[in-house]
């Protein structure tokens, strides 16, 4: 059954080897001992371990809610057709909450006592209404969000890098590449929240080491004409502008930049772009001005692991759009897979159990989905490590990289307050 059939208030999927079924049913959590000798917790019964996902299907994120979603689907089928985890299946009940925080803290309080952890969590202001509980639920968690707030919050793994390293290395890309220097001015619009003030601290960094000054433009995320902030850009001068944002914000600005003639490179965080614009009045500004800053491999890639997901994320979705979100979510589920794997190694299958086999991952690899990343540093990412990629129609993905990977050293310097 395909997600878009099946939308409506709180959508239940329930991931098994044999693929999606729907569900209103609570999961029995286990506990105790099993037969097997493995450590048992809640969301852990001795032939399934059910994992939540809180997740966008029908808000501002709907596309990339769908992407993960579908992804770690397909993670999990294929972890299931191997054997599973202890001889026990993994499932995934999947909440929709549109980008409504109230919703996410009730679906979360719903979902708690049945899962042994949250493969996804889709939205900042959604991540800090529930991080306390998750701390003190003890429950691994990984969010589909990037601020560096996240880094301190217990139980809660960022994958990837952060929103002020994605802007640092943006920074330091268009000072080698695009001719930047000292003394230009570079605006940065971005939305209010924990999302945009941690890709501000960002630029701010960058921007002072290298001499440029930022001329900020903030917004909320129901703004999505930029006509007035692009305006106020111009009117500065700026020889380049980032965004930290979502992809109608992203489309706007470069659509009404390019109108108005101001032909400057742009640069957004990893959120702001989806291969959906590229079927808009937007796409020749997009593909002429627009780079997006990401700790992914693009999906045209020829790396081994990104042709295998290609390949089977395709076969099992034909026609869907291939995006950053299916390669987010096939790696946050391996994240989750390989800590289950470890955990079941260490008979040890409670949530503390998940959390310390996770932790012991100090060189996770991705398949060459994303860098190797370091889980064994608490406060810390898992990588410094960027890639620039520019929109193409042409490609898989509608992403292709622009030069190597970038680590800046102002990257490796900077320290999370």
């Amino acid at each position: 059954m395909k997600i878009r059939n099946i939308v409506a208030g709180l959508a239940v999927l329930a991931v098994t080897a044999t693929g999606t079924a729907c569900s209103g049913k609570s999961t029995e959590s286990g506990g105790g001992t099993g037969a097997d000798g493995v450590k048992t917790g809640p969301g852990v019964t001795a032939d399934k371990i059910t994992l939540g996902a809180l997740t966008d299907l029908t808000g501002v994120y709907a596309t990339l809610g769908k992407s993960i979603t579908q992804a770690q689907q397909l993670y999990f089928d294929e972890l299931n057709a191997a054997g599973g985890v202890c001889g026990r299946d993994v499932e995934v009940l999947v909440r929709d909450h549109g980008y409504d925080v109230q919703k996410a803290v009730g679906a979360y309080t719903e979902i708690q006592p049945k899962v042994a952890g949250l493969p996804q969590v889709i939205g900042s202001p959604v991540m800090a209404a529930i991080a306390a509980n998750v701390a003190t639920d003890k429950l691994l968690t990984v969010p589909a969000a990037w601020p560096s707030a996240l880094l301190k919050a217990p139980y809660v793994q960022v994958v990837g890098s952060t929103y002020e390293i994605e802007m640092i290395n943006g920074i330091e890309f268009l000072l080698k590449e695009k001719g930047i220097k000292k003394g230009d001015k570079i605006g940065h619009v971005y939305f209010e929240g924990e999302y945009g003030e941690s890709a501000l601290a960002g630029s701010k960094f960058a921007a002072e080491k290298a001499g440029l000054t930022i001329v900020e433009q903030r917004i909320k995320p129901t703004d999505t004409d930029m006509t007035s902030q692009v305006s106020a850009l111009k009117a500065e001068g700026v020889k380049a502008i980032l965004i930290s944002a979502g992809p109608r914000q992203s489309a706007s600005l470069a659509g009404v930049a390019a109108a108005g003639g101001l032909m400057v490179p742009i640069l957004s965080n990893n959120p702001g772009f989806s291969p959906q614009l590229l079927a808009t009045a937007a796409k020749p500004a997009l593909e002429a001005n627009f780079h997006l800053i990401t700790a992914a491999f693009p999906n045209d890639s020829k790396e081994p692991g990104m042709t295998a997901l290609v390949s089977a994320y395709e076969a099992k979705h034909p026609g869907e759009a291939l995006d950053g979100g299916v390669t987010f979510g096939y790696v946050s589920a391996m994240v989750f897979g390989e800590a289950l794997k470890k955990a079941c190694a260490d008979k040890d299958l409670t949530r503390e159990g998940i959390y310390k086999a996770h932790q012991s991952q100090s060189a996770f690899d991705t398949k060459g989905l994303m860098p190797p990343l370091d889980f064994s540093k608490p406060g810390d990412v898992g990588t410094r490590v960027s890639l620039i990629q520019k929109p193409d129609s042409k490609v898989k993905g509608g992403l292709t990289a622009v030069g190597e990977p970038i680590v800046s050293e102002n990257a490796v310097a900077y320290t999370f307050q």
